[in-house]
């Protein structure tokens, strides 16, 4: 829903002022477009998904420095006594309820990020200020996406078969300043590209 929205959207103010693609060259999909979604863009959604998860193990006793190595003994359904990193002991059932718990988390923060890549994505030079958000499918998109998020999480019996459980209101909170962080670096990497056209910048990030 909220890819299919962006084909709502109302063409930038300067469209008409852009060279038409070639073609031949400028293909939808190139090193540029791919570098933003996985190399720079991604790479914040993925420490958002990352963070909350050792937040919430951290939380549960599970610092990050006792998570490392003890794969074999956490999956291990004769283990009912591993230890924390405070020496508290779990069941290999509290053990994996905690792990989908943090599964979870890391679905709801991506959803989190993803609010503020949705809105990066309506323009490609043109700030966010300037084309504003009058696109209602657009906003219609990230309501049913969180709308989505919620029901995934905190619907009675999806720990039974998706593995999802409800989380805590404040685990919520941990992905925020990712997205925050998103919005502000493509909005300056977007000022830049107009303040500077055909720079290096614009060279290597403009898709």
């Amino acid at each position: 829903m909220p890819a299919i929205s962006l084909a709502y959207e109302a063409p930038e103010s300067d469209i008409m002022k852009r060279q038409p693609r070639d073609p031949r060259k400028d293909n939808l999909v190139n090193h540029r477009l791919i570098s933003m979604a996985y190399g720079q863009i991604g790479f914040i959604q993925a420490a958002a998904g990352f963070f909350v998860y050792f937040v919430i193990m951290a939380e549960n006793g599970f610092l990050p420095g006792k998570l490392f190595g003890i794969r074999k003994q956490w999956d291990s359904k004769a283990i009912n006594d591993l230890s924390d990193s405070y020496g508290q002991e779990w069941t290999y059932r509290d053990r994996k309820a905690l792990e989908f718990t943090c599964h979870t988390a890391f679905f709801v923060s991506i959803v989190v990020v993803q609010w503020s890549d949705l809105i990066v994505c309506k323009t490609r030079r043109n700030s966010i200020v300037h084309q504003g958000m009058r696109n209602w499918a657009l906003n219609f998109g990230l309501v049913f996406e969180t709308v989505l998020a919620c029901i995934l999480s905190y619907t009675p019996g999806m720990d039974k078969g998706l593995r999802m459980y409800p989380l805590k209101l404040e685990w919520w909170i941990p992905p925020l300043p990712f997205m925050v962080a998103i919005f502000i670096y493509d909005e300056v990497r977007r000022f830049y590209l107009r303040r500077n056209p055909g720079g290096w910048l614009e060279q290597e990030t403009y898709y």
